[in-house]
């Protein structure tokens, strides 16, 4: 489980995640520039630990390095809630809880992930498969060329021509 990023590394992540390319140390520098005073040295230093915590790959170019996401926002934020709820001594709750904090935005967001992701046992009933006609005792209908036996080399009905009909096995 992905240890939460601190506020600087979250900051570098965010415009690497929103810009979604390779992107340089210069790059990511310039633009943080525009909210706080740092360093080239600090924002490569940074980048070079997320690169070794696994966040993003990178490829040499020149003298420098272009750095890529590993993974998405979304699949960070979904392992950290993940891990936060998979520690709970009581999930139910946990859920019910968190639930509770939601803004309507977000419930409405995750009734919309939840028709998506529609597990098996929620999936919608289509109709339901009569039973085989043996099992409720029924005699089935043969059609034409079939082979209800499904053996091969038998004929219809289950005869073997390969064998004898008064069973004594001659």
């Amino acid at each position: 489980m992905p240890r939460p990023l601190g506020e600087l590394e979250d900051s570098v992540m965010t415009r690497v995640w929103k810009w979604n390319r390779p992107v340089t140390v210069r790059e990511v520098l310039e633009d943080l520039q525009q909210e706080r005073s740092i360093a080239y040295t600090t924002v490569m230093t940074v980048l070079d630990n997320l690169h070794q915590k696994g966040w993003v790959r990178r490829e040499a170019e020149g003298r420098a390095y272009r750095y890529e996401a590993v993974s998405t926002r979304a699949a960070y934020s979904a392992a950290l809630m993940n891990d936060a709820w998979s520690q709970s001594d009581n999930p139910a709750a946990a859920l019910v809880a968190f639930f509770g904090m939601m803004s309507e935005e977000q419930r409405h967001a995750l009734r919309d992930a939840m028709r998506i992701v529609q597990w098996p046992e929620e999936a919608p009933v289509v109709a339901e498969t009569p039973a085989p006609p043996e099992a409720s005792g029924e005699k089935r209908e043969e059609k034409s060329g079939e082979n209800p036996a499904g053996n091969a080399g038998e004929k219809p009905g289950g005869e073997n021509p390969a064998s004898d009909r008064d069973g004594t096995g001659r």
